[in-house]
């Protein structure tokens, strides 16, 4: 999905959800989310910060998270660049108990944690489908998020279903 498709995509959730955009305004997990220049990574829409504000919106939270998570994923093998930006804000907001979208967010940071994973250069299969770690220093930054909110991070490993995903989650942090 390009730029494009998920600019658009963005305004038919929008659409479709009018008044969840308000939902999330002045919420302290959200604090600086809209001095990011979102439209300044490639291939990131402009529309990130309404849709982490519509995350808090009981009826649209669903679809919000659907939305927020084509926007910042580029494909089954990639993360936006865009992704160690947006980390600070969906660990907070997947750490609040008031926040509706908690579980999908949880699911979106195993994700991200596995798109996160140091790639072997000596793989040349792994090299080619995903791409060197030089080539995405997202990997490694998105890792660094991890690591700065070890703490988050371990409480939110502990309230997944599955023990592999508890695994991945803390592994990104640098935690056994």
């Amino acid at each position: 999905m390009d730029v494009v498709a998920k600019e658009a995509a963005i305004g038919r959730f929008l659409d479709a959800y009018p008044r969840a955009i308000d939902a999330g305004q002045g919420h302290p997990a959200l604090q600086g989310c809209e001095d990011v220049r979102w439209s300044g990574f490639p291939e990131c829409p402009a529309g990130i910060p309404m849709l982490l504000r519509t995350l808090l919106d009981r009826e649209a939270a669903s679809e919000a998270n659907r939305a927020l998570t084509n926007s910042l994923l580029d494909g089954i093998t990639a993360m936006n660049v865009a992704a160690p930006m947006a980390l600070p804000f969906l660990l907070r907001l997947a750490d609040d108990p008031r926040v509706p979208a908690r579980s999908g967010l949880r699911d979106l940071l195993v994700t991200i944690a596995e798109f996160s994973e140091s790639i072997d250069a000596g793989a040349e299969a792994s090299v080619l489908w995903f791409g060197s770690d030089s080539e995405h220093p997202e990997r490694e930054q998105c890792r660094a998020v991890f690591a700065q909110h070890a703490g988050v991070v371990a409480t939110l490993a502990e309230k997944l279903a599955g023990p592999g995903q508890r695994t991945k989650l803390r592994q990104a942090t640098g935690l056994p």
